[in-house]
């Protein structure tokens, strides 16, 4: 039996951007018309949501978390699901987990549980593929990754024997300056895996070699890699510059300061700036020590830090608090601020059936107050989150 979805709120993002009619309709999990609420014909039969007062947006894509609510992806796998499903309460609707520098077995184990598939009962958020985010690292940049599972590019034929768009991997992180690092990108590429350069010592003509070997995004821009120079402008430096290039930013207060977010916020425009949350599996949980990767990591009230010697190991930013923070900082409108979440990682990933409300696209929205908090959200058409779930 079809089923149909109309929904009218106040004003919607559109396809470019900006803001429009609120009024969508949805038919077997596909967006069927998109207008001014006087302009759409409801189906007959169709399930109404008046969402008056509020904003309907395209769900949100964190194109990288490494886990959450107390499960780690790299080593509990079999975690996917329920994070899934705990993540539509921050207005997420496709995600892409993030193994970090680990062995052959970690990477393949992710792999295989979403080549298995969700149980038949899911109502979460949907994977996207993995984002590999190394080993194929600076150990002069390795942040919180274990430096002992690093492996160097020109040796990487065996382990990235399988790696491509069909097999679920979405993107990799490489440090450009590594040997071999330019012929793995241009492969990687060739198979359609976004490449990303972080986790890096490249200097500004070492960057721009990954970019012209097909690198598309920077992982974390200004975290992990040399800071930005008058006279050395390193990776940070180049992408800034660079139009092919969309940048990755942690906009929780921390990991860049505010001042450095609304720079990059100038310099990129609405148009290449991607907010991520590389959240842990600290997101949700309380002050208390847990694992990325293998390791210790401790939640304070402000941050995610490896146990010992307190370098900053990813966060437990949900992708709500990081919209409304990173609009706090840069007086950016919600249509701008919220396609760094949607359109911006849909375009990077050639997504085209997601990050905007069009015809043609998945049924995944989200429904958020003026002030950007989450009101409900639907995967496919179907309420999984909120008062409609």
């Amino acid at each position: 039996m079809s089923r149909a979805l109309v929904v009218s709120a106040d004003s919607g993002v559109l396809p470019d951007g900006s803001a429009g009619g609120g009024t969508i309709v949805v038919s077997d999990g596909v967006i069927t018309a998109v207008g001014d609420p006087g302009n759409v014909t409801a189906p007959a039969g169709a399930d109404h949501v008046d969402a008056a007062g509020l904003l309907v947006a395209p769900g949100l894509l964190d194109i990288q978390i490494n886990g959450g609510f107390g499960h780690d992806f790299t080593h509990e796998p079999e975690a996917l699901w329920e994070v899934g499903e705990r993540l539509t309460a921050s207005g997420v609707t496709s995600f892409v987990p993030t193994v970090v520098t680990s062995g052959q077995h970690e990477r393949d184990g992710l792999r295989a549980v979403l080549a298995q598939g969700p149980p038949g009962e899911y109502r979460g958020a949907t994977p996207i593929g993995v984002h590999f985010e190394g080993p194929f690292i600076s150990p002069d940049a390795a942040g919180a990754h274990d430096r002992s599972a690093l492996r160097l590019p020109a040796d990487a034929e065996s382990d990235v024997a399988g790696w491509s768009a069909e097999t679920g991997v979405a993107m990799a992180t490489i440090a450009p300056e590594l040997p071999g690092a330019a012929d793995l990108m241009r492969e990687l590429v060739a198979r359609g895996v976004t490449v990303s350069a972080g986790h890096s010592a490249a200097d500004h003509d070492q960057a721009v070699a990954g970019f012209d070997a097909g690198a598309t995004y920077v992982t974390h821009l200004f975290n992990a890699m040399p800071p930005l120079g008058h006279r050395a402008p390193g990776l940070a430096g180049a992408a800034l510059v660079d139009p092919r290039v969309t940048l990755g930013l942690i906009a929780d207060g921390v990991h860049v300061h505010p001042a450095v977010v609304r720079l990059v916020a100038a310099a990129a425009g609405p148009g290449r700036l991607s907010l991520v949350t590389d959240a842990t599996a600290a997101l949700g949980m309380p002050v208390g020590r847990y694992q990325l990767g293998g390791r210790d990591v401790v939640l304070d009230r402000s941050s995610v830090r490896l146990a010992g010697d307190g370098r900053l190991a990813g966060s437990a930013l949900s992708a709500d608090q990081a919209l409304r923070r990173f609009r706090s900082i840069t007086g950016w409108g919600a249509a701008e601020t919220l396609g760094t979440m949607t359109s911006v990682p849909a375009r990077l990933l050639r997504l085209a059936d997601r990050g905007a409300l069009r015809v043609g696209g998945r049924g995944d929205f989200t429904l958020f107050t003026p002030d950007l908090d989450v009101v409900a959200t639907f995967v496919g058409g179907l309420p999984v989150f909120g008062p409609w779930a």
